[in-house]
């Protein structure tokens, strides 16, 4: 069995991981906006969809601080979202202020075509790889997300 690696030698391999997911990261975005009359929707607005799909409805300042992204480029893409028709907003019983967005039957079905599409792309992927692998990797790049954020609080 493998022993966890020490800071020093972990640093350098975890940067090879960086290395690797800009790029996966770059083409991805390529192939959305290059298929985005196909899908309708651009790389912001199907974030803002998984996203909700995922967490149910949140607030424009929920949404940004969950993608660590900033307030204004996420209500620009709530924009775009609420022009097409993917998602309303409703009052807050939180927050008078702080609207929630919640997606439409139109949004959901939308995201589910990204969904089903994406899977479709990703079956090509192959490289024999097994569950375990990616459980592993999983694991590895939710442990850098923790990390990172655990950085930004600083």
């Amino acid at each position: 069995m493998d022993t966890p690696l020490d800071p020093t030698a972990l640093a350098p391999r975890l940067a090879e991981v960086y290395g690797v997911l800009g790029p996966i990261y770059r083409r991805v975005a390529r192939i959305v906006e290059r298929d985005q009359e196909v899908m309708g929707m651009s790389v912001g607005v199907r974030a803002v969809l998984d996203q909700l799909r995922h967490e149910g409805d949140l607030t424009v300042p929920e949404m940004a601080r969950e993608q660590a992204l900033s307030r204004q480029f996420v209500q620009r893409m709530v924009n775009d979202a609420l022009e097409a028709g993917f998602v309303r907003l409703r009052d807050n019983p939180a927050h008078r202020r702080s609207r929630l967005v919640q997606l439409t039957a139109a949004g959901r079905q939308a995201i589910g075509a990204v969904h089903d599409r994406e899977r479709g792309l990703l079956a090509e992927v192959g490289g024999e790889l097994t569950g375990a692998e990616l459980d592993a990797t999983l694991r590895v790049l939710r442990q850098m997300l923790l990390a990172l954020e655990d950085i930004e609080r600083r």
